[in-house]
């Protein structure tokens, strides 16, 4: 069977691809977003902290045993608290200065975790083994759709739908916004305001190690995996809207969709057609597609 002249299997192979690339581009976004909405800092870390949760989830196979599904659980609380360090005794000293300052400090520290990890493991990939519960798949006629994608396609909708609902439909998230508009004003209301803010970061970089943790039996464990992901999410933040938690989510799984469909009609712009839009979206609308321009 074909599809505009495309055998359906290789059609809806890429689809996949995009879609499985797209969960990434949202988990990672959601998580830059969230920061930047909060905090107003670009958090260049961010690469870095989602190749320390890959990184983390294959130690503790190699040296504890413990296997995916612990790394779930504990990895992401693992790596937020490094982020929780980073905000308390780094970023929280920045905040009176230039957005310029917090951009510099967050790529400067990415740049020394990837040559830590990198010096340590070297730049080769270390292979990490796809859960038992979730090895095969299901032949469903025009395609194989092998379980684990299916999982994290799954998965990451559901931990950003339930971020996007956390923020803009509960008390904590109507704290959150405001916060970010008047901080005196919610501190007036009892609200520990700098704890938020810490607590904020942190969750954002845990949903960068938590996307890490599932990236790792996908895709190889490496010291670089963060740095040639990373330019990619930021194009995508930038088309959103910065700060924007559903432009973030939409943007994510959609590009990647469109990024699958480009290596089935076009392949040599599959891996530019993302910024080209993000040139479009600039041009047309400077603040995203889902942003509002302050």
């Amino acid at each position: 069977m074909e599809i505009f002249g495309i055998p359906s299997q290789a059609l809806f192979g890429q689809l996949l691809i995009g879609l499985i690339n797209g969960s990434f581009y949202a988990l990672l976004s959601l998580g830059l977003a969230v920061i930047f909405g909060l905090l107003n800092i670009i958090n260049f870390t961010h690469g870095a902290q989602y190749m320390m949760g890959a990184f983390c989830a294959w130690l503790l196979m190699q040296k504890l045993g413990l296997g995916y599904w612990w790394s779930l659980a504990i990895v992401p609380v693992v790596v937020g608290a490094t982020g929780v360090v980073i905000e308390r005794f780094m970023l929280s000293r920045l905040y009176q200065l230039d957005h310029l300052y917090g951009l510099l400090l967050t790529f400067g520290l990415a740049l020394i975790v990837q040559g830590l990890f990198r010096n340590e493991y070297g730049s080769s990939g270390q292979p990490y083994q796809i859960p038992e519960s979730l090895q095969g798949g299901q032949n469903l006629g025009f395609m194989f759709l092998p379980n684990y994608r299916a999982w994290v396609v799954v998965a990451s909708g559901v931990v950003c739908f339930g971020t996007w609902f956390v923020i803009e439909r509960t008390k904590l998230g109507a704290y959150l916004r405001a916060a970010t508009e008047n901080p005196k004003l919610v501190q007036a209301f009892g609200v520990d305001v700098p704890r938020m803010i810490t607590l904020t970061y942190g969750f954002g970089v845990g949903l960068a190690a938590l996307a890490g943790v599932m990236a790792a039996p996908i895709y190889q464990v490496s010291p670089q995996m963060g740095a040639d992901l990373i330019i990619v999410v930021f194009a995508v933040v930038v088309i959103g809207g910065m700060g924007s938690i559903s432009g973030a989510i939409v943007t994510g799984f959609g590009l990647g969709l469109i990024e699958g469909l480009t290596k089935v009609f076009y392949p040599e712009a599959s891996n530019t057609v993302i910024f080209i839009i993000m040139a479009i979206v600039l041009l047309l609308k400077p603040a995203g597609l889902f942003g509002t321009q302050k």
